[in-house]
């Protein structure tokens, strides 16, 4: 009787194993298809005619590529944001002394007359 029942749980446990094998089988696929999706809706965005258009499967290295490239075009743009807004500061506080030197010229002028 002890061995039938070892026979039934082992049974049993193939059975469970078996199950768990397939949801895992399942969850893989659904993973895969939505790095798939992933992958084309990431391409879209960076590069609309690049993008998975013809249903093909975009490669990884395709999209870290993208990616990399897209956030070296936003670095910069950064630093040249940066170099245009210290080149516009110190345009306007030229224009400022520069002003500030108009006016002095005015007194003057004023006073002379």
């Amino acid at each position: 009787q002890a061995e039938e029942e070892l026979k039934a749980a082992w049974s049993q446990q193939l059975q469970e194993m078996g199950h768990r094998e397939l949801l895992l089988r399942s969850d893989l696929q659904r993973a895969g298809e939505q790095l798939e999706s992933f992958k084309s809706q990431v391409m879209q965005a960076c590069s609309p005619s690049a993008a998975g258009s013809t249903g093909q499967s975009v490669p990884e290295q395709q999209v870290i590529e993208k990616v990399r490239q897209i956030s070296d075009e936003n670095q910069q743009s950064q630093e040249r944001e940066k170099s245009l807004q210290e080149e516009l500061s110190s345009r306007l506080a030229k224009e400022r002394e520069v002003s500030a030197n108009i006016e002095v010229l005015k007194n003057s002028l004023q006073e002379l007359q």
